[in-house]
């Protein structure tokens, strides 16, 4: 069953008057040198809005006279994406509109009031839909398999069919970079692809954009900010499913790695957009079996042997020590 498409009332007007950039400037640096505290939680969130903001620039993520759909489950991600557009669009260059949407998979003991009565204190046009997905995965799924992968299939599904009820023109996700990376590692570990999450993507229905601004922001950021900002979180474990445990081991792995080696998981997000298909081994992207020399230098060609710095002197190095002996 669904819930019409709730309208929260109008906001009243705010006497306050905002005073010009130059004087705002000044009022905060006072404020925030007078409470490290607020000083943190200044950069974290012009850090947020930064990445998100970046995130939809470099992916034409948002254009102009779009109606955003956001994804909004009750968890601190979703919470933080819809909190930072809401944001954003008072300054965004393109004109969007924004509608939340929440599926109630009718989990038992899912508090129903919690996102109404939040969406409502947000001003933002919300829909709720309803549907009991939950008593078709019990029925289909083992006792103590995970129910993780069904329950998403019928989520998306549904998702999907609102969009267009809505008249929706992109859908909006709350996966970060750590979910972005972990879906990398996972692949590669459990399936033999290297395959992640996009930032963007058209659904496997061909009717829908979805879009995931929170591509560039941190976990740990948004635990900071959820924190902060004190959200209604819903617990994600009411449908009593195992937990992905193959998850759990990456997401592990890589804040492991992050703390023994600051800046590692950096360095491998930003290798997701820096890809060599000529130094991998999938003939479906470069044509290997008919390669042919050209006669000719290219200064961008490719190098048989990369110079490692890391690992010690590339060729042109070690022959360079050899003459200097």
């Amino acid at each position: 069953m669904s819930t019409p498409i709730a309208m929260p009332s109008a906001a009243k007007s705010s006497a306050w008057q905002p005073v010009s950039r130059r004087c705002e400037d000044k009022i905060m640096s006072a404020v925030l040198n007078e409470n490290p505290s607020a000083l943190a939680i200044n950069k974290l969130s012009k850090r947020l809005h930064r990445q998100v903001g970046q995130a939809i620039a470099d992916f034409n993520m948002i254009e102009d006279g779009d109606k955003v759909m956001v994804c909004v489950s009750g968890g601190k991600d979703s919470y933080a994406l819809l909190d930072i557009l809401i944001n954003l669009r008072q300054r965004a260059p393109a004109r969007f509109d924004l509608v939340a949407v929440n599926l109630d998979q009718k989990q038992p003991g899912f508090p129903e009031h919690v996102l109404p009565e939040y969406l409502t204190s947000r001003n933002v046009p919300f829909h709720i839909e309803s549907q009991d997905t939950y008593s078709i995965v019990k029925r289909l799924v083992p006792e103590g398999k995970t129910m993780c992968s069904l329950c998403s299939r019928l989520r998306r599904g549904i998702l999907y069919r609102v969009a267009g009820e809505l008249g929706a023109t992109k859908i909006a996700l709350g996966h970060h970079r750590d979910d972005m990376l972990q879906t990398l590692f996972m692949n590669m570990f459990f399936t033999s692809r290297i395959k992640g999450m996009p930032p963007k993507l058209v659904s496997d229905d061909g009717k829908n954009i979805v879009i995931r601004p929170l591509a560039y922001v941190a976990e740990t950021d948004l635990e900071r900010w959820a924190a902060h900002r004190r959200f209604p979180i819903i617990p994600c474990s009411l449908c009593g499913s195992q937990t992905n445990l193959q998850r759990v081991q990456i997401k592990k792995m890589l804040r492991d790695w992050e703390r023994q080696f600051p800046g590692r998981v950096d360095n491998l997000f930003t290798a997701m957009g820096n890809v060599v298909p000529s130094h991998l081994m999938d003939r479906n992207l470069y044509p290997f079996t008919t390669l042919q020399t050209t006669g000719s230098v290219n200064p961008n060609g490719d190098r048989a042997f990369d110079e490692d710095e890391d690992c010690g002197p590339g060729p042109s190095a070690a022959i360079q020590l050899h003459r200097d002996d």
